[in-house]
């Protein structure tokens, strides 16, 4: 494939008015931890799988109709990499920090993964495929139709424990980093071969969405699209009931038209700020829940310009994403995607944190129900710069915004210190205004009576967060904790 002309993970790890009140937080008021469950959050069940598409088709249901908040890390070399007892331990870990979702390649080889065999082979040896076409003895000239089942019986059971967990597994059926050469060289017949087996073995688990592509840069070439596509419509014939996605490299899956009838999330991939890339989505029509499937990882120094995946980086992607529409996001951490050799030691890291306290704070709220502030009705001043596709992260200060339906609720985060104005006879009643710390997940109320829904307020958050960042959320909700 085309080698991508920008920095990416890959790439480095083979080079290694009217009322003008400025509403500061008091001081005197206690802090309430977000993470401790308050008197109106749900206690959210088990996830009943399969999931489904809302009415609205704006995010991911499951069979009780409970909306499904894609809190997603990316071991994507898992099968290859890990032991069972291992991966078991991986995902217990990833349970205490709110992980709900998981990435993982079927499979996996160097050099594209750097730290996996070139052959495409497990730890200890197992092949993916039993045999090759005729020209070939590599990786490029695997025969799709000649699945191993020692290999396959492997990540069954690491599937099996996902599921038993309680994760949505994105599963890409052939990532096309490596093993697009593979599939070229299979053709049609034994990509609908091979995208069948797997359909039809897959079928039992009901966790399972599948993503296919993965850094997909030459999707505009029609023999690569081709080939691609066919495994995915396969699977889909085999198991209609699946869901699946397609990442293409930096851009949103439906830049490639062709998949529309094909997918069932249109995913964002971007190193730039991700509210960009998350309101194309969100505007897409006919709508499709939009997600968040790759963006800076922790401890990684990608994209063109580079940035550096800090905490502070991981969090506006974050909080961007879900005032942008966004029904949950993909997390990824520089030392597990590929499981480098000291991956276990990079585990329990602020990035991880983070997650927990940002899933907590959205679960803790209709996020689903939230719409983008795209016109600038709520928010009216103090939004910032909205910058273009090389802005950097760190340095993007856009301000974003949404509220309900209904107008009872308005959440706005400021990646920076400023003051903002919100509109509150947007608001269809008096709203309590809090300030929320996504470094600690803590409130911090900021008056103790409701603010009256008329004219404009100021809003200024008065301190550093508990990090020593500057970035803030505020709540603006009708009703009272």
């Amino acid at each position: 494939m085309n080698q991508p002309t920008f920095l990416n993970r890959r790439n480095l790890m083979r080079a290694a008015g009217s009322m003008a009140v400025s509403l500061m937080a008091s001081p005197r008021v206690l802090r309430k931890p977000a993470l401790a469950i308050g008197k109106d959050d749900a206690v959210v069940p088990p996830t009943s799988f399969p999931l489904h598409i809302s009415g609205n088709r704006r995010y991911l249901m499951d069979q009780h109709k409970a909306p499904f908040l894609i809190a997603g890390d990316a071991p994507q070399a898992m099968v290859v990499k890990l032991n069972v007892q291992q991966a078991s331990q991986y995902f217990t870990n990833r349970l205490t920090y709110g992980f709900n979702s998981m990435w993982i390649n079927l499979l996996c080889a160097g050099p594209y993964f750097p730290s996996c065999n070139k052959d495409g082979s497990t730890f200890d040896g197992l092949r993916p495929f039993t045999g090759y076409l005729s020209g070939g003895t590599d990786l490029a000239h695997y025969d799709l139709a000649r699945p191993n089942e020692e290999y396959f019986s492997r990540a069954d059971e690491i599937l099996g424990i996902a599921d038993k967990m309680g994760f949505l597994v994105f599963l890409d059926p052939i990532e096309t980093g490596q093993w697009l050469k593979t599939l070229r060289n299979n053709g049609p017949e034994k990509c609908l071969k091979y995208g069948k087996f797997l359909g039809q073995r897959y079928s039992k688990f009901k966790n399972i969405l599948w993503l296919n592509g993965n850094d997909f840069g030459s999707w505009a070439k029609h023999r690569n699209d081709a080939v691609v596509q066919t495994v995915a419509e396969a699977i889909h014939a085999a198991d209609p009931s699946s869901l699946e996605t397609v990442e293409l490299l930096c851009t949103p899956s439906l830049q490639d038209p062709t998949w529309k009838n094909l997918i069932s999330l249109n995913g964002a991939y971007t190193y730039g700020a991700t509210y960009q890339q998350m309101l194309q989505n969100y505007n897409h029509q006919p709508p499709m829940p939009t997600g968040l499937l790759e963006a800076h990882y922790e401890m990684e120094n990608v994209g063109l310009p580079p940035d550096y995946g800090t905490p502070a980086v991981l969090r506006r992607q974050a909080y961007w994403t879900m005032l942008c529409g966004g029904c949950g996001q993909i997390y990824g951490n520089h030392y597990v995607w590929g499981f480098s050799p000291d991956w276990q030691s990079h585990l329990n890291t602020p990035g991880a944190a983070q997650i927990k306290i940002w899933k907590h704070f959205f679960s803790s709220i209709p996020w689903y129900a939230l719409i983008p502030d795209q016109s600038h009705d709520m928010v009216t001043a103090g939004l910032g710069t909205y910058g273009n596709a090389k802005t950097r992260v760190s340095q993007a200060d856009y301000c974003t915004a949404a509220f309900t339906a209904e107008r009872t609720l308005m959440v706005a985060y400021l990646p920076t210190p400023r003051a903002i104005e919100v509109n509150m006879a947007k608001l269809s009643r008096p709203a309590h205004a809090r300030w929320f710390d996504p470094t600690s997940g803590t409130y911090t109320a900021i008056s103790r009576l409701p603010l009256i829904n008329r004219g404009k307020m100021r809003f200024s958050p008065a301190h550093k967060n508990h990090a020593g960042s500057r970035d803030w959320v505020l709540v603006l909700n009708s009703k009272q904790d």
